[in-house]
C-alpha cells in the first residue's frame, strides 16, 4: 500500500466507531490530522528519502501542523498524536509501539477490541485498539502485501513476514468467528550460552558437554513443546561451532542469528497468488545437500523432510542440528519417525528406526513452566542400535522442587555418566569428558530406559519408577546410578533469574550416545 493510499485511507466503514483507545485524548484528531498532512507533503520527493529520514520528515511537518492549526495538547497527548498519524502512513498504526518493545515476544489482535502480548512467558492485555474492523483489515493487508499476497473470503489463511523478521499469521471470517485475528511471533534475540546459565536455562557442566559432542560432530537434536526455547538454544549452539567450517541453514521462517562468517542462510517461499512457486523445507533440505555443507541446521523438521534430514545425518553430514516438536526425548525420537515416514518414499517403520538409530547421537529437551521460565530439562544420548527399539541413557537432567511461595519452582541440575562408547568417540575427536559427568564403569551404572514406554529398560540399574516421578526436594547426586556429587548443579533457588522456573521435570527424558565408536 502507497503512502498515498496510507493517508487517504479512511480510519473505519461508514459504521465505524472511533474510539481512541483509554489515555489517548488525541485519539479522535488523527483522521484530520493525516488528511492535512497529505496535504502538505511532496510524495515525490519523500519516496527518495531513506524511511528514517521519512519519518523524520512527517514528524517535523506534523509537529508544524499541529502548532500551526491547534490544538492546544499537552506534550504527551502531543507526541501521541504526531506518532499515530505518522505510525499509520509509515507502519502499522496502534501495533508499532508493541512492535518496538524488546519486552514483548508475541502479539495476539482477537479483533479490533482485543490485543494481547506475551512479556516473560506470561500472557497479558494491553489497553490499546483498533477504531474498527476496517482499519484493522488495512493494517492486515499492508502486511500480506509486502510479500505479494492477499487475504480475503476466498483465502482467509495466511502465513506471512515483516520486513524487521518477525513471522505474522492471519485468520480472517469466516473462518474466524471472533473476527480478523492477526498473530506475530518476534523472533528472539540472540542469547549466548553464558547468558542462558545466567538465565538458568543449563548450568556450566551441561554447556561443557554440549560444547565437547558438538566439537566432537555429534548429530543433535533439540526438542521441547511451544515456546519452550528451541531455536534461542539452538542458536545460542550453532555459536560453539568451528570458524572454518561451511554451515547451511534451512528455515521455514529465518529465525537463526549464526555468527559465523561461511553461513548460507536458506528460507522457505510460499506459493504466489496463482498457488504456484512454493519451496518447502523439504525441497532447501534436498538442495543444501548439493552445496557441499560441513554442517546442516535445520530450524524445525516436521514432515517429509525429517527423512532427507535424517539420511544427511548418516551419510556425511556429521555434526548436523535440527529441531523438533515434543513432550519428551521418547516423544522426540517417535515423532520423528512418524515425520519420516511422512514422504513420498514408502519405508517401513523398522527401517526407519534404523535410519534414526544411525543418525541421531544427542537429544536436548527443553520445557516451558508455568512462570514462563525455559530450562534444559534432560540431555539424552540414543544407546540403541541398528533395528534395535530406542533405549536412550540419561546423562543430565533438571530435577524440580514443588512450586514456592513466589510462584516459582527451584531445582538442581543432575550430572550422570556417560556410556563408554560415547566417551570413546569424545576422546578420539580429541574432546574430554567433563569432570561432572565421569564415565559409566559398567552397564549397570547408566540411568537408561526404552523409548516409547514409562518402565525402565530391564538390565538398566534403574529403580523402578524412578524415570518419571516428580522429585520433592531428593539431594543432588542421589539419583540411582548417579555417582556422589554427580548432581552438581544450582543450588536451590539459584536458577531463580528472570527464566528461573517450575519443572514437573525429574528426570523424565532421555537420550542416547549417538553413532558411537565401539569400545
Amino acid at each position: 500500500m502507497s503512502l498515498r493510499s496510507r493517508l487517504t485511507a479512511p480510519e473505519g466503514g461508514a459504521n465505524a466507531r472511533h474510539r481512541p483507545p483509554p489515555g489517548d485524548a488525541a485519539g479522535h484528531l488523527v483522521p484530520s490530522f493525516r488528511a492535512k498532512l497529505l496535504e502538505e507533503i511532496d510524495l515525490a520527493e519523500m519516496s527518495a528519502l531513506t524511511p528514517q529520514e521519512r519519518r523524520d520528515r512527517l514528524e517535523r511537518v506534523l509537529g508544524h501542523i499541529i502548532s500551526r492549526e491547534g490544538p492546544v495538547l499537552a506534550t504527551q497527548d502531543r507526541e501521541s498524536l504526531i506518532r499515530r498519524v505518522v505510525d499509520e502512513a509509515l507502519g502499522l498504526g496502534v501495533l508499532e509501539p508493541l512492535l518496538e518493545d524488546g519486552t514483548i515476544t508475541e502479539i495476539m489482535v482477537n479483533g479490533p477490541d482485543q490485543i494481547y502480548v506475551e512479556r516473560a512467558g506470561r500472557v497479558e492485555r494491553v489497553p490499546v485498539r483498533f477504531a474498527s474492523t476496517e482499519q484493522l483489515m488495512q493494517t492486515i493487508e499492508r502486511i500480506v502485501s509486502t510479500v505479494n499476497r492477499r487475504v480475503d473470503e476466498s483465502n482467509p489463511m495466511v502465513d506471512a513476514r515483516l520486513p524487521s523478521g518477525e513471522r505474522v499469521n492471519v485468520i480472517v471470517p469466516p473462518l474466524s468467528l471472533t473476527g480478523p485475528t492477526l498473530t506475530i511471533r518476534r523472533f528472539p534475540r540472540a542469547y549466548t550460552l553464558p547468558e542462558l546459565i545466567g538465565l538458568g536455562t543449563l548450568d556450566e557442566h551441561i554447556v561443557a558437554l554440549l560444547s565437547a559432542v558438538i566439537r566432537a560432530r555429534f548429530n543433535v537434536i533439540v526438542s521441547g513443546g511451544t515456546g519452550s526455547g528451541k531455536t534461542t538454544l539452538l542458536n545460542a549452539l550453532s555459536g560453539l561451532i568451528p570458524e572454518h567450517e561451511r554451515i547451511i541453514t534451512v528455515e521455514d521462517a529465518a529465525e537463526l542469528q549464526l555468527q559465523q562468517q561461511h553461513t548460507i542462510r536458506l528460507e522457505t517461499r510460499p506459493p504466489n497468488v496463482e498457488g504456484k512457486g512454493r519451496i518447502t523445507v523439504r525441497d532447501l533440505v534436498r538442495n543444501s545437500l548439493r552445496m557441499r555443507p560441513d554442517r546442516i541446521i535445520v530450524g524445525e523438521v516436521r514432515g517429509g523432510e525429517t527423512l532427507d534430514m535424517l539420511q544427511a545425518m548418516s551419510t556425511g553430514h556429521d555434526g548436523s542440528l535440527a529441531t523438533v516438536h515434543a513432550n519428551s526425548a521418547e516423544d522426540a525420537l517417535t515423532r520423528l519417525q512418524t515425520l519420516a515416514s511422512m514422504s513420498e518414499v514408502e519405508i517401513p517403520f523398522a527401517a526407519l528406526q534404523d535410519q534414526i538409530n544411525s543418525a541421531v547421537d544427542v537429544l536436548v529437551q527443553l520445557a516451558r513452566f508455568p512462570d514462563g521460565s525455559r530450562k534444559v530439562v534432560e540431555v539424552t544420548l540414543l544407546a540403541s542400535q541398528g533395528r534395535e527399539p530406542f533405549r536412550i541413557a540419561s546423562v543430565a537432567r533438571f530435577d524440580a522442587r514443588p512450586m514456592g511461595a513466589d510462584g516459582r519452582v527451584y531445582g538442581e541440575f543432575a550430572h550422570l555418566p556417560l556410556p563408554r562408547r560415547a566417551a570413546q568417540r569424545l576422546y578420539l575427536a580429541g574432546e574430554s569428558v567433563p569432570p561432572a559427568f565421569g564415565v559409566a564403569g559398567a552397564e549397570g551404572e547408566l540411568t537408561t530406559r526404552r523409548a516409547g514406554t514409562h518402565g525402565d529398560d530391564p538390565g538398566s540399574g534403574d529403580d523402578p519408577g524412578s524415570g518419571y516421578a516428580p522429585r520433592s526436594g531428593a539431594e543432588p547426586g542421589s539419583e540411582p546410578g548417579s555417582r556422589p556429587g554427580s548432581g552438581s548443579g544450582a543450588e536451590p533457588g539459584s536458577g531463580a533469574g528472570p527464566d528461573s522456573g517450575p519443572a514437573a521435570y525429574s528426570g523424565g527424558q532421555a537420550g542416547r550416545a549417538g553413532r558411537e565408536v565401539a569400545e
